[in-house]
């Protein structure tokens, strides 16, 4: 068993987590999509600077995830980006590295997210996930979530969907 450990991020991580932003969205969906809307993407909407601003900001939780200290992965809470008239919270982002996954990572991190929500005493945590990202699906779905509806996703020039998903807590 892997040794996983999951901590707050600091200010001090936002270059890390940028990183790891930009290397396990890539993973994830450039085998799905075209490399010219992956490249505006990832320049335009995803770019590395944009990504340590979001960290600054004092609008979201970013917890770390590490295999034996080296980090792995991800999740980031949206603190003011609830649903209309609910107690709710979003995981904005949940991700770890290709190596990573099946070792226990998102596990450990949504159990992380739903602490978090608990503990600012959220009726619910919801999210957002790409209506052809099956696996992410099965993940949630086996959390409990439930999709209640969705919204597009400009990803470069590609108008997709995702679904969203929430849970009680």
């Amino acid at each position: 068993m892997s040794n996983i450990t999951i901590r707050t991020a600091l200010p001090a991580d936002a270059a890390l987590i940028a990183d790891l932003s930009r290397t396990t969205f890539h993973e994830a969906f450039a085998g799905s999509n075209t490399k010219e809307d992956m490249d505006i993407f990832m320049s335009e909407q995803f770019s590395r600077e944009e990504l340590i601003s979001e960290v600054e900001q004092e609008e979201g939780v970013f917890f770390l995830a590490a295999i034996d200290e080296e980090p792995v992965g991800y999740a980031r809470l949206r603190l003011k980006n609830h649903l209309a008239h609910e107690q709710a919270i979003e995981i904005a982002r949940i991700y770890a590295l290709n190596k990573a996954i099946g070792k226990g990572v998102g596990r450990a991190l949504m159990q992380e997210c739903i602490r978090k929500a608990q503990e600012l005493d959220m009726k619910y945590i919801w999210l957002g996930v790409w209506e052809k990202n099956d696996r992410a699906i099965k993940f949630y779905e086996n959390w409990g979530f439930e999709r209640f509806g969705e919204h597009a996703f400009l990803l470069g020039t590609d108008l997709q969907t995702d679904w969203l998903m929430k849970r009680s807590l």
